[in-house]
């Protein structure tokens, strides 16, 4: 039997808040019509819907991914720091304190 609709779930998180907002599609919906259909917009802003990068699962999708029941869709914040680079600050700053300075 062919699932008429999917559930699914969008996400965003900021600092401050978090969203975890429960949808219900046509199957063969795509990314774009489940953040077009969830209240993150309304929530966060047009911004951060437009220009978030998106993924599914913690893998990076393009909008136009066709959605499958259970997914969830996950907004992405822009990174402050480079990863590699804030820790070897913090490295840095361990051996600096390890030898007293």
């Amino acid at each position: 039997m062919v699932k008429v609709e999917i559930a699914i779930e969008v996400t965003h998180a900021t600092p401050n808040a978090q969203a975890v907002l429960r949808l219900t599609l046509p199957a063969g919906a795509q990314v774009a019509d489940a953040l077009a259909q969830s209240a993150v917009r309304a929530a966060f802003g047009d911004q951060v819907c437009e220009q978030a990068k998106v993924g599914i699962f913690s893998k990076l999708v393009e909008r136009d991914q066709v959605l499958r029941d259970g997914d969830r869709v996950e907004l992405y914040r822009p990174l402050i720091a480079d990863p590699k680079v804030a820790r070897r600050k913090r490295a840095l700053k361990k051996a600096v304190k390890k030898l007293g300075g």
